[in-house]
């Protein structure tokens, strides 16, 4: 796909580039964008994405997460269970592109979250007293 592998040799390391630098195009619709587009597409040339859009489940990632983004369910996305099923089922299949999260790092971070939402709640109970 996107790679492209060039040998070089001596002769053409010693000759001078003929390359020029292209002046940055103001219409590229890509630049500096982030990662939606001003027409509210997906872009999925964005560095923020991580390659996530071009891996192995790259087709699975974008089903699922266009699926999200333009889901109007009263809870956004949960229209998209298979295609996030699809999407993990894939990433399982590459456990060294896509690391799954250590089952005590996920028990812990819950455990933070509802410690976290507990105290919330009582400090909350406290003020309107």
């Amino acid at each position: 796909g996107k790679d492209r592998i060039i040998f070089a040799t001596k002769e053409d390391h010693e000759t001078p580039s003929s390359a020029e630098l292209v002046e940055d195009d103001p219409d590229d619709p890509y630049e500096e964008q982030g990662l939606i587009l001003p027409n509210g597409d997906i872009n999925w040339n964005c560095p923020c994405l991580g390659g996530m859009a071009s891996g192995p489940c790259g087709e699975q990632f974008k089903s699922a997460f266009s699926c999200f983004h333009y889901s109007t369910e009263e809870i956004k996305g949960s229209d998209c269970v298979d295609q996030f099923r699809a999407m993990q089922e894939c990433m399982q299949k590459y456990p060294d592109l896509y690391p799954q999260e250590d089952e005590n790092e996920e028990k812990s971070s819950k455990d933070l979250e509802a410690t976290s939402v507990e105290a919330s709640a009582a400090k909350e109970e406290k003020g309107s007293s």
